[in-house]
């Protein structure tokens, strides 16, 4: 009779103990909302309320909660949000509420305005959201089939460039893009002077290898910065490589082009390159550059041969106006102290060290004994030599 008298509770709780005692495994309480509701007289409700608990009250649950709810909002709107800036954040709400809204084009201002108005990635996200809304609008609703004038993505481009966004800058150079963006290759230089800038030649391959995708064409102006590039980073494989390249497209080679090859080639002591550049030089430039020159010289002074490079820079000397000698003399100088001599001695095998300062030591002084015989001042101390 006693046992009857339990509470239902109690003979739960009586149960799980006895459960316990012989080492069985209690199965597991019923869900909430299945589960008995305790009257305002049972102990364990006073127990509950003075403890404030609830099921949805716990700070576990409420964690777990907030944290899904975080997790379902859009990441890119609240990313955006954060970061980015407060003008072009307004200006896209207004170009975004014309398209949406009032189903206007905006006018063209707001554009410029915010693509001038980029200065982090963020900003540059929120340019290339909005382009591809209005290339939407502007054939859905308005029938305009044709993309953005080529001055524009010259624009983004110096936009993703001031930003450093240029994974985003780069898509501007698609043949078929989504923003409505025209590739052109002035666009290109953008993201290569902006390479040379930083002295990055990975990131002049992966512009070049984006340009070759897309179909914009090689040309002389592209090849003076390559060429910049591989020369600031020591670069001669690469140099050789892309002249190749520059060679096989027919792109006219600049005189500038054609000095920092030759430059190049004479730095690293390859005189086969030297005279093979020298025969396409001469072949589109007429003129010689002190540096063309100078170039020649070194392989003169290569192969042997000081009369033919002092012959070369005398030639140059008189053909310049006097007011543009000084280069040469300038030069002469570097060249007579042996720092070409000395960084080239470095790079050969120890055992062919000595033999090559040697003979570079000889051929300068007898170079500079013959242009002194010309009527140039070229005087060398071999003592201060660094060969």
């Amino acid at each position: 009779m006693l046992r009857s008298l339990r509470s239902p509770a109690s003979r739960r709780l009586a149960a799980v103990i006895r459960a316990t005692d012989v080492g069985s495994v209690p199965s597991p309480p019923p869900p909430l909302h299945l589960r008995p509701a305790l009257s305002s007289q049972h102990p364990l409700h006073h127990h509950h309320s003075i403890l404030g608990f609830h099921p949805f009250s716990s700070p576990m649950v409420s964690a777990c909660f907030s944290s899904e709810a975080a997790s379902a909002a859009p990441a890119e709107e609240s990313s955006t949000a954060a970061t980015a800036s407060e003008v072009v954040a307004e200006l896209y709400e207004k170009m975004l509420t014309s398209v949406e809204k009032a189903r206007t084009m905006p006018p063209n201002a707001n554009l410029w305005s915010l693509v001038e108005s980029c200065a982090n990635e963020e900003d540059v996200k929120l340019l290339f959201q909005i382009l591809q809304r209005l290339r939407v609008f502007r054939l859905s609703n308005l029938r305009i089939h044709s993309n953005f004038n080529c001055h524009l993505c010259r624009r983004v481009s110096e936009a993703c460039v001031r930003a450093n966004a240029i994974d985003y800058g780069l898509k501007a150079l698609w043949n078929h893009n989504v923003y409505g963006l025209t590739p052109s290759v002035s666009s290109a230089h953008c993201f290569l002077l902006h390479a040379k800038e930083k002295k990055d030649a990975k990131l002049m391959v992966r512009i070049m290898k984006v340009m070759g995708k897309n179909s914009l064409p090689l040309q002389p102006g592209t090849a003076n910065i390559v060429f910049s590039i591989c020369y600031n980073t020591n670069d001669w494989a690469l140099m050789s490589k892309y002249a190749k390249r520059f060679l096989k497209a027919k792109v006219k080679l600049h005189r500038i082009a054609f000095d920092i090859w030759m430059d190049f080639a004479a730095k690293v002591g390859d005189t086969k390159s030297i005279w093979k550049i020298e025969k396409l030089r001469s072949a589109t430039v007429k003129k010689h550059t002190v540096a063309s020159v100078f170039s020649c010289a070194k392989g003169y002074l290569l192969e042997r041969n000081p009369e033919s490079a002092a012959a070369i820079i005398n030639l140059l000397y008189q053909e310049l106006a006097d007011h543009k000698k000084q280069s040469v003399v300038d030069e002469l100088q570097k060249l007579l102290v042996g720092e070409w001599a000395q960084k080239l001695v470095k790079k050969q095998k120890k055992a062919d060290r000595e033999e090559l300062a040697e003979s570079l030591r000889s051929d300068i002084s007898a170079m500079a004994a013959s242009l002194l015989n010309m009527g140039i001042d070229a005087k060398v101390n071999l003592e201060e030599m660094k060969c």
